[in-house]
């Protein structure tokens, strides 16, 4: 039998009313979103589940609200039985992925990216960064392009290796346009501006990297228990000083998402789990191996669906 992966969703993925179903239903999913409240100081819950979405949108809010649905999904799956061999997840993910494995508690991890959207945030005075999204196109012509472009004096990196033709750029505004104005020249059919509140993943973030570190560096962080795959080298970790490291250089480095995934498929991963809200990673993993099963937990019915799936496959 093949091997399973637990992946969780990063910003983008959040909207108002998500994880609902799982605190009414269930006491150990609510308690989730009350420790939350608990190590915030303020009501995450109420934002999460009555908005308003721009608020929510808000990465510094948006970040330990997708962390909080992500774990009580996890909460709800841990009682299926179903474990992972592997956990991993998309940039804020990472850290869900964290709590998944036993890295992190989920107070320290919730206060943490609550810390790391600020951070962000505020690393790039406003409209000076940008980001957009890149459809169709290679990864060496595109890349190739971000730096003839940044040697011309405005900076532009490759951010986010999605799946194969989706790929994210990040850096300056200007650079960023450069981009847009000349995706062709790396084959690329369409680049799409984002509305980010900054260049993430980027060298400009090394501002809100060095933050984070300091921040981190008050945190307790444990061995994993399961294996990590670090969105920075695409390969599994476990030792808890190399994540330390890792969580830090994340910030300002591009998210090896496709090459995490073909990590995964190639030490004998057939099944993903994406828990958290919406359905990104699993489309995305599905670009990359349409062989692979992809299951995603992000409500009540969707957790049923798994458990039969379970059982269907057990008998």
């Amino acid at each position: 039998m093949g091997k399973t992966a637990f992946v969780f969703p990063g910003q983008g993925a959040q909207a108002v009313g998500m994880g609902k179903d799982a605190f009414e239903a269930n006491e150990a999913a609510r308690s989730v979103f009350e420790r939350a409240n608990e190590a915030l100081g303020f009501d995450l819950t109420k934002l999460i589940f009555e908005g308003p979405e721009e608020v929510l949108k808000q990465t510094a809010n948006t970040q330990p609200a997708l962390l909080t649905v992500s774990v009580a999904y996890l909460e709800l799956l841990k009682e299926s039985g179903l474990a992972p061999d592997y956990v991993a997840g998309h940039s804020l993910g990472e850290y869900s992925a964290l709590v998944a494995a036993g890295v992190i508690g989920f107070e320290d991890a919730v206060s943490t990216v609550r810390a790391r959207g600020e951070y962000m945030e505020h690393a790039v005075p406003g409209g000076l960064g940008a980001m957009a999204a890149v459809l169709g196109g290679e990864r060496e012509d595109l890349a190739k392009l971000c730096g003839d472009v940044t040697a011309s004096g405005t900076a532009v990196e490759l951010a986010n290796i999605n799946c194969p033709g989706q790929i994210v750029i990040s850096g300056t505004a200007a650079g960023v346009q450069a981009v847009v104005e000349r995706g062709k020249e790396a084959g690329a059919k369409r680049v799409i501006p984002l509305e980010v509140s900054g260049p993430f993943h980027s060298s400009l973030m090394k501002p809100a990297a060095e933050r984070l570190g300091e921040k981190l560096a008050g945190i307790a962080l444990n061995d994993a228990a399961v294996p990590v795959v670090a969105n920075v080298t695409a390969t599994a970790v476990t030792a808890a000083a190399d994540i330390r490291h890792l969580l830090v250089e994340q910030v300002y480095s591009p998210v090896l998402w496709e090459d995490s995934v073909r990590y995964l498929i190639d030490q004998g991963v057939d099944t993903f789990v994406e828990i958290g809200s919406g359905t990104v990673l699993a489309g995305l993993i599905k670009k990359i191996d349409r062989g692979v099963r992809v299951l995603s937990v992000n409500s009540l019915t969707s957790l049923e669906a798994l458990q039969e799936d379970i059982q269907v496959n057990q008998s």
